[in-house]
C-alpha cells in the first residue's frame, strides 16, 4: 500500500479508466483549474 500524502505534497501521477470507456490521466488532464477528485469504491 503506497504512504499517505502530507501538506504540501504533490499528488502522485496515475491513469484512471472511465466507467464510459477511455482513460483520464490524474494530475495532467487537470492542470490549469481548482478541481476536486473523488473516488467510489462501491461496496468495501
Amino acid at each position: 500500500m503506497a504512504e499517505k500524502l502530507n501538506t504540501g505534497d504533490s499528488f502522485p501521477s496515475m491513469t484512471v479508466d472511465l466507467v464510459g470507456g477511455g482513460s483520464f490521466s490524474i494530475p495532467n488532464d487537470l492542470e490549469g483549474a481548482y478541481n476536486v477528485v473523488l473516488f467510489y469504491r462501491g461496496h468495501w
